[in-house]
């Protein structure tokens, strides 16, 4: 598979990036120590430290959580609408409307884009364990590698089906790999989040400094999301009550907030991509940008727009609505203006979640954190599974703490619920999910795990084909270059 083989990062090209610290706002501004070869690299305990930070990297990286991602996340399912001006990032609107084809750009960035991290954590693993170095410290770098290949891994099977699954560095007459079962790929899933559970601390066992890397209540998340995906119930609730119960996690008090700088790596953060503003430059993200307010300095490009069907979808005065979506004519969220009315703003509405103050510095240097997984997601998760294994008081206890977070402090919105049907019970949940968790990236992962993307996506008026558009097209550029080791997917 040509196009995701990288120069290898003991060269120059490579290696600065992957000398790029990434995880806490302290741990990210450290400098490089030199120029180091394929001789010199791997020999110590800090290079080992720096390949792990480079894994975590590239998690900012355009081709992983930014304008691609967004659009096979958000502005794909019923949360969201290209947004932006009619004729800018037209492969956009393709992704909306399902009118895209293989050649879409959207596949071919996430594509690179998350094998290239699947590299980075390869090596990493496969080059750590030869290290002369304290081994509690090895042990938790390579759980944290295996945490991330996870992750990449997760949202590749979920977008495409069957994928190459590689796990070691590929010799040059292995680059054309042909596409793996997708149970071999949530094996593989499972087995890398479950060893990143037994080698990871917790997060209270991480210093500040250390803020933002893979804990165990992470993976234990991560696998609780994919034993869902899966619809094996009784593990997606084990996994989840595993995090409920280990005492690490708490509901965010304001809903608000915790899409502010002040909620960043809260209480309720399981994961999220750590990012800031360096006067420097390089350790931000563009995933604020892309999506904040276009038509004022420095906010944004006008992207992601919530969708009418979203805000339909709220309960009478839930609160969540105004903390999801930026109207014009709105007080920003920190209080420093108002989101004027004037005709350089395209749009009514943005999504307020991954809203930031305006940072100079130039692209790419957004400071908000990307909430990856939190804790109402594990309440919903554990609610759903519960459900479907009969435990329905329990399933109802988890799911009532998120709304009775999301009241803020009323009494007359949002009351508990209280149906015992199992199939009331799920919509419920379902319903709660999409609210609780709008223009958060997971809405399309959603749909499809519950087998409605065609039924929900056709309501909305997208031209969505049924046992055709359940799975993206692998990249035409990928298939071209395997020569006939990748088998495109069915309907394109």
């Amino acid at each position: 598979m040509k196009s995701i083989r990288i120069t290898p990062f003991v060269k120059a090209s490579a290696l600065s990036a992957l000398l790029l610290a990434g995880c806490s706002d302290r741990f990210l501004d450290k400098e490089p120590l030199g120029v180091l070869s394929s001789e010199t690299f791997f020999q110590t305990e800090e290079h080992a430290v720096w390949a792990t930070n480079a894994v975590y990297e590239h998690l900012r990286s355009w081709e992983v959580h930014v304008f691609s991602y967004v659009g096979l996340t958000d502005i794909i399912s019923d949360d969201a609408d290209k947004g932006s001006t009619p004729t800018d990032a037209n492969f956009l609107s393709e992704i909306d409307n399902f009118t895209f084809d293989p050649g879409n750009v959207a596949f071919s960035t996430v594509w690179t884009g998350y094998y290239r991290g699947i590299h980075r954590a390869n090596i990493a693993i496969e080059r750590i364990p030869e290290i002369d170095m304290d081994p509690d410290l090895k042990a938790r770098l390579i759980g944290e590698c295996k945490f991330l290949r996870g992750y990449f891994y997760f949202n590749l099977v979920r977008w495409f089906g069957d994928v190459p699954l590689i796990t070691a560095d590929l010799a040059p007459d292995e680059y054309e790999q042909p596409r793996t079962p997708s149970s071999e790929v949530y094996a593989q899933i499972i087995k890398d989040f479950e060893d990143a559970s037994a080698a990871l601390p917790k997060k209270s066992g991480y210093s500040s400094e250390d803020l933002g890397r893979a804990t165990q209540g992470a993976a234990q998340g991560m696998l609780a999301r994919v034993y869902l995906s899966l619809g094996d119930y009784p593990k997606a609730a084990s996994a989840a009550v595993d995090v409920i119960q280990s005492g690490e996690y708490s509901l965010y008090p304001s809903y608000a907030d915790i899409f502010t700088r002040a909620g960043e790596n809260s209480s309720e953060s399981l994961f999220e991509v750590q990012a800031t503003a360096l006067e420097t430059g390089g350790a931000g993200s563009q995933y604020n940008e892309v999506q904040g307010v276009r038509g004022v300095p420095n906010l944004g490009w006008g992207f992601n727009r919530p969708s009418d069907n979203l805000i339909t979808e709220y309960e009478f005065r839930d609160p969540r609505r105004d903390a999801t979506i930026l109207y014009v004519g709105e007080l920003l969220p920190d209080g420093s203006a108002f989101v004027e009315d004037n005709p350089d703003i395209f749009n009514e509405r943005y999504n307020q979640k991954a809203w930031t103050p305006a940072v100079t510095g130039g692209n790419g240097n957004g400071a908000g954190n990307i909430r990856i997984l939190r804790y109402a997601d594990i309440l919903l998760i554990a609610a759903e599974a519960l459900s479907q294994t009969g435990e329905v008081s329990q399933a109802l206890g988890y799911l009532n703490q998120v709304r009775f977070r999301a009241r803020n402090g009323l009494t007359n919105i949002l009351p508990d619920v209280t149906t015992t049907d199992p199939a009331q019970l799920r919509d419920k949940i379902w319903h709660e999910r999409r609210v609780e968790l709008a223009m958060e990236q997971g809405r399309w992962f959603d749909l499809a795990r519950q087998g409605r993307a065609a039924a929900v996506l056709q309501g909305v008026g997208k031209t969505f084909v049924s046992g055709k558009h359940e799975l993206l097209p692998l990249p035409q550029s990928e298939i071209d270059l395997s020569n006939d080791a990748l088998i495109q997917n069915p309907g394109y």
